[in-house]
């Protein structure tokens, strides 16, 4: 099936949603789609092998880059996508940007809208009715069993398989034969002692402060912080002070985050009780984070908030489920399963066996399940 893949952001970019649409990508194209992207913006000048690197990319991908001027609210950007996708011949119009989908259905292209949040201020309903009311609407994807549910209760959806529940997933190929945490941390020229691990942005909300609190209060224990801009990196290093046991890495490439996440002998999502995304809104109800999945891969321990959307896919056999800014609790599960190499191990087989479930290739097998171009067109 030709698929026109309309990225939501810039590319290339260091955010969370930009990497999930190159994961998605690769796993498309991987399935045997005939896929382009189209991405908003000025064309990259990065060579490919770099920027597959910064993606984690095993797989060619071929982008096209459209005029999106940011006066215009991206209604330039829908119109030049759609015309890119009908001009190629595109049997599906995939999307997560919800002018271009909403464009895209009323003028009959078969259409795939993906949500990972309640459509909010005075147009993302507008838009939502509009595609749901369209000949061209075939799925409105979402990645969160709770989202499901809320868009179920304010918003009339089609019976059946239209509205499908796909979680965000990891290129499990590369979390196979990891080193061990010691073995890692060698390769990385890393210090050797018992490491607390975070990848991901040093957004507020994400409990960079909590987790440098606790480095104070653990200074037996190592932390290892992975990714972050460069802006964040520099404040949160003002922030950690003199304080020995902190590690920053700044932004790592996709394909290297792997070997860094299995550094580490626990690995972290402090969540507070508020969780920022890049755009600067408030996700904490409907997270799916890329980095729980990859922890999980990772076949090491999880330490997590106990964070309501988490239960989706997180348990008290997969993971460790704390109070949001409780340290003496962190405290605490950090010094035990410091102390119990076994419970360690089995944290980690449980979380790889979960993580399995959840790859990139089944997620584009479930995003399009039933759908092909004599049922599209």
């Amino acid at each position: 099936m030709k698929i026109a893949l309309v990225a939501p952001g810039a590319i290339p970019a260091q955010t969370a949603n930009s990497i999930q649409v190159m994961k998605m990508a690769q796993a498309l194209v991987a399935e045997g789609h005939d896929l382009r992207i189209l991405a908003p913006g000025a064309a990259s000048q990065l060579p490919w092998a770099q920027l597959a690197a910064q993606y984690g990319l095993q797989h060619r991908l071929e982008i096209h880059w459209l005029p999106a001027r940011a006066a215009l609210r991206r209604y330039d950007y829908a119109w030049a996508a759609w015309r890119a996708a009908k001009a190629w011949g595109a049997d599906l119009f995939y999307t997560r940007v919800p002018q271009a989908a909403a464009l895209s259905a009323v003028l009959g292209l078969p259409t795939i809208f993906e949500l990972h949040d309640m459509p909010s201020g005075r147009m993302g309903p507008l838009f939502l009715r509009v595609f749901l009311r369209s000949r061209g609407a075939r799925r409105l994807v979402v990645n969160t069993r709770h989202l499901a549910q809320q868009l179920h209760g304010v918003y009339r959806l089609p019976a059946g398989e239209f509205l499908t529940l796909a979680p965000n997933g990891v290129d499990l190929a590369r979390y196979q034969n990891l080193p061990t945490a010691a073995a890692a941390r060698a390769q990385l020229g890393l210090a050797e002692g018992f490491t607390v691990g975070y990848s991901g942005h040093l957004y507020a909300g994400r409990g960079i402060g909590f987790l440098l609190e606790l480095a104070r209060q653990l200074p037996e224990m190592r932390f290892l912080l992975v990714g972050g801009r460069p802006e964040d990196v520099a404040a949160r290093r003002q922030q950690a002070g003199e304080q020995q046991n902190v590690h920053f890495t700044g932004f790592v490439p996709n394909a290297e985050l792997p070997l860094y996440q299995a550094a580490c002998d626990v690995l972290t999502m402090p969540y507070g009780q508020q969780v920022t995304a890049s755009g600067g809104q408030d996700i904490a109800a409907f997270t799916n984070p890329l980095k729980m999945f990859e922890y999980l891969a990772a076949g090491r321990p999880l330490l997590a908030s106990d964070l309501p959307i988490l239960h989706e896919v997180l348990n008290e056999q997969n993971a460790v489920l704390l109070p949001s800014g409780d340290q003496a609790a962190w405290q605490a599960a950090l010094r035990s399963l410091q102390a119990d190499p076994a419970r360690r191990a089995a944290l980690a087989a449980a979380g790889q066996a979960t993580a399995s479930g959840y790859s990139w290739a089944a997620r584009a097998r479930r995003v399009l399940q039933g759908l092909a171009p004599s049922a599209t067109i």
